[in-house]
């Protein structure tokens, strides 16, 4: 019974482990540009998810928000929102462990990118009003 429970206490720890972990895109065609943590508070000023943030603005040119940048529009080859993008930016920790491509093809397989992926035009028009309803 003890061993049962160490192993689910473990199973959990691990799985808290890797879900609290912070993710980072990097696009460019050798994934080196940042363009911010997925999965960040708002309030971190490298999240996309700060609309006020480099990362999360609408306006800037490294912002997966900014429809008309290289990382936003749907006809870059460096966008996650190109189906036929050459270059799709990329997910990983900050171990660079690779978790899967941002792309709305082919993409990482986990509820996130695929929420953001699904609603992107949306998400760009109120950033903070998606991560609320988000996380």
């Amino acid at each position: 019974m003890k061993r049962i429970l160490f192993f689910i206490v473990c199973c959990i720890f691990s799985m808290y482990c890797i879900f609290s972990q912070t993710l980072y895109i990097y696009g460019g065609e050798d994934h080196d540009v940042f363009l911010g943590k997925l999965n960040a508070s708002k309030y971190d000023s490298k999240s996309i998810w700060n609309e006020y943030g480099t990362y999360g603005s609408e306006y800037n040119t490294n912002s997966i928000w900014n429809e008309y940048g290289t990382y936003g529009s749907a006809y870059s080859s460096y966008s996650p929102f190109n189906s036929y993008a050459s270059y799709p930016p990329v997910i990983v920790d900050e171990e660079g462990n690779f978790y899967g491509y941002f792309t709305v093809s082919k993409r990482a397989n986990f509820d996130l990118v695929n929420i953001i992926c699904e609603y992107y035009e949306s998400i760009r028009e109120d950033v903070d009003e998606w991560y609320d309803k988000i996380f």
